[in-house]
């Protein structure tokens, strides 16, 4: 199936809302971590949504290069051409961009869509993300604003952040921000729903503790409640029908139980990248440690080409991508929840 239609997306989202479960989101940088993801997504009768990075769109396109614009373009062509080999529903994201980045990341993409869609080639991306969260709230609402009606243009939808996720992720550290400013009150919420709505559809990160990173089980205070306080909130003053669309960021070592419990409260798509990456590199340093001396020429020996030829390892970081990408479909409830054929 190619990459979801717009309609399709919304559709997406609109299940899982409705089912409670929410849809894991994998940064990818590479076409063995696509193909790992799309492989899980496939296994486990999941839909699901890849997205990629400003580091990760940089990465793609080369050392040379560095232009985090084309390199999320050509991880996105790739991922609508592989995505055509598998029967669940895939769509595309780009994860944080924040203020800086939105000239030469968000924008750009924006009209690499435009142009596709003038070609009769559908949507690169089905949404963005803009974090602007470092703003002062009415300026992050103003540009978000802004983006979203650009968005809306083009059938695609935006997510926005207010509160700070913190940790550090690509290079943007936070880690020394005020605690009170890892929590979205339902003020923030009400905010973000009234600016917002009517423009286009839009998905929401509220923060309630999360943190990127990696961290030991505890040692992140994680309070689910705000969300179900800011529903609330919005709710009561506009209707059932502005439930929102909400963001899971920073969830690595979250316990189950709090994981299942924000699906309760709206949130549909939660990001996954430090596990993956973890779960990506472990085998194939497994590799290394198991076949040292094949590795490495050492003390005049030829090596084992077997072992160094990078497809040797690179496969076992697919599968082990993969196997943590059940995992998360497992976790969020999305397992044998595809829509695909339906819609």
């Amino acid at each position: 199936m190619p990459v979801a239609t717009p309609a399709q997306y919304r559709a997406m989202l609109d299940a899982a809302q409705k089912g409670g479960y929410a849809y894991p989101a994998i940064n990818v940088t590479s076409l063995p971590t696509i193909n790992g993801a799309l492989k899980a997504f496939a296994e486990s009768k999941s839909d699901g949504i890849i997205q990629v990075s400003t580091g990760g769109g940089e990465f793609a396109s080369g050392t040379a290069v560095k232009d985090m614009a084309l390199g999320a373009i050509v991880l996105a062509e790739a991922t609508h051409i592989l995505a055509e080999r598998y029967n669940v529903l895939v769509a595309l994201h780009t994860d944080h961009c924040h203020p800086k980045n939105v000239e030469k990341f968000l924008k750009p993409l924006l009209a690499a869509t435009k142009a596709r869609r003038e070609a009769d080639k559908g949507n690169l991306f089905n949404s963005h993300m803009f974090d602007g969260s470092e703003l002062p709230l009415e300026e992050n609402m103003r540009v978000s604003k802004e983006l979203l009606q650009q968005c809306a243009e083009l059938d695609i939808i935006l997510e926005i952040e207010a509160g700070v996720v913190g940790g550090e992720e690509d290079g943007h550290d936070t880690s020394g921000v005020a605690n009170e400013k890892l929590y979205t009150t339902p003020e923030d919420m009400l905010a973000v729903y009234e600016t917002l709505n009517g423009i286009g559809r839009f998905m929401f990160a509220a923060t309630f503790g999360n943190v990127h990173g990696s961290y030991k089980p505890g040692a992140v205070k994680l309070k689910p409640a705000i969300l179900r306080d800011g529903q609330k909130a919005v709710m009561d003053k506009h209707g059932a029908a502005a439930e929102m669309d909400l963001v899971f960021h920073g969830g690595s070592g979250t316990p189950l139980e709090e994981i299942r419990e924000t699906l309760g409260y709206g949130v549909i798509k939660m990001n996954i990248d430090t596990d993956t990456q973890y779960a990506f590199t472990r085998p194939i340093v497994d590799h290394m440690m198991k076949n040292y001396a094949g590795v490495l020429k050492i003390d005049g020996e030829v090596g084992d080409k077997k072992t160094y030829d990078p497809r040797s390892y690179l496969k076992k970081g697919e599968q082990g991508l993969c196997e943590r990408m059940k995992e998360a479909c497992d976790d969020l409830l999305s397992t044998g929840r595809t829509i695909f054929g339906t819609v």
